[in-house]
């Protein structure tokens, strides 16, 4: 068994630390006495016996500190030292009366001596720090378990919450898209242009298929999203035919590196929205990947209008879908990523996104 398997398992870990603290005691004790002297003979069965004894008052303890563990801490602390005492006393009782019935020339000894007052005296003192130990070793155990305890079901609450928010943010991006494609295709059929109109929805339900399969907690390779990109586009081309003009410049290195499935999409509709939908002669799309040191590089330009920007950011927002996906980058790679906005020469906007370069399928 692991120790992260033990660590979730409270009952097995609670019995696996009292046998291992208690069979110390002995032995640490046994040895004590053996560099003293010779102990009596039986005593390697007197130990256990007492030590059994101790587990058991320890138990005792255990019931008490989980009845008044939601006490204040002055009254934890009052109950932690009394209930140590009261088991220590009764722990010594115990030793005393089994060590005196089983080695009875050791009595004769002490009370010749006139030390069996003294003797059991400082082994309740002795008796009570022991249980003292055990009771502090039990509560800094307990709470670390349950701070531990707390953080994962924070964690687990935050990364729900961080995978839920990534859904929504993906879930955005279809209604318009789907309704301007629904639109398309009635168009081509009460034009009776049912050929073509078939060949949109094949390819809308191509396009679903993958947006449906692709987890947007997962990432894919920039190959992979270029052919989901393609997908899209192709549907948008049917819409657009001529007017629309595609570039794509994806370098060998780049094309195996990992990024978030549909992160593009949003940004090229946004370009097909305000760059190509209200031009009449239309115009093109260009979609860059290229790899710097350490960075994989990611652009959408157009030659659009353009936005007014600043600093990298536009001055009237840029529309959901650029501001859906500067949120999805900031959950995935918080600080460690940019997004920015430039202009296009002579006019229209590129958008530039940079990330950690990553190879190999991993998931977020």
């Amino acid at each position: 068994m692991n120790t992260n398997t033990l660590l979730k398992d409270k009952r097995t870990l609670f019995w696996t630390l009292q046998f291992a603290g208690w069979s110390g005691w002995a032995m640490s004790f046994y040895l004590g006495v053996i560099m003293w002297g010779s102990p009596p003979q039986n005593y390697l069965w007197y130990l256990p016996l007492i030590a059994t004894i101790g587990m058991g008052l320890s138990l005792v303890l255990r019931g008490i500190y989980r009845y008044m563990w939601e006490m204040d801490l002055p009254r934890r602390i009052v109950a932690i030292v009394a209930g140590s005492y009261g088991a220590g006393l009764v722990w010594m009782a115990c030793r005393g009366t089994i060590f005196y019935n089983m080695f009875p020339t050791e009595r004769k000894t002490s009370e010749r001596g006139g030390m069996e007052f003294l003797s059991y005296f400082d082994g309740a003192i002795s008796a009570f720090w022991v249980m003292l130990v055990w009771s502090a070793l039990y509560f800094g155990i307990k709470n670390y378990l349950q701070a531990q305890a707390e953080k994962e079901r924070s964690l687990k609450a935050l990364s729900m919450a961080h995978e839920a928010q990534l859904k929504m943010l993906q879930y955005q991006l279809n209604p318009h898209f789907l309704f301007n494609t629904l639109n398309a295709i009635s168009t081509l059929v009460l034009d009776k242009n049912n050929e073509l109109a078939n060949v949109m929805v094949t390819r809308l339900s191509r396009f679903l298929r993958y947006t449906l399969d692709n987890d947007p907690m997962q990432k894919v390779t920039v190959s992979e999203e270029v052919e989901a990109l393609k997908l899209y586009l192709d549907i948008e081309k049917v819409r657009f035919d001529e007017r629309l003009q595609l570039r794509f410049n994806i370098q060998p290195e780049a094309s195996g590196a990992m990024m978030p499935s549909l992160l593009l999409q949003p940004l090229v509709e946004n370009s097909i929205k305000y760059a190509i939908a209200h031009a009449i002669n239309g115009g093109y799309i260009s979609v860059n990947a290229r790899v710097e040191p350490d960075t994989l590089v990611l652009e959408v330009a157009d030659d659009g209008p353009g936005l007014d920007v600043n600093n990298g950011v536009s001055t009237n927002g840029g529309g959901v879908g650029l501001s859906n996906c500067r949120e999805r980058l900031n959950e995935i790679y918080h600080e460690r990523q940019s997004f920015t906005l430039g202009k296009t020469e002579p006019h229209g906007l590129t958008i530039t996104i940079r990330i950690p370069l990553e190879y190999g399928k991993e998931v977020q």
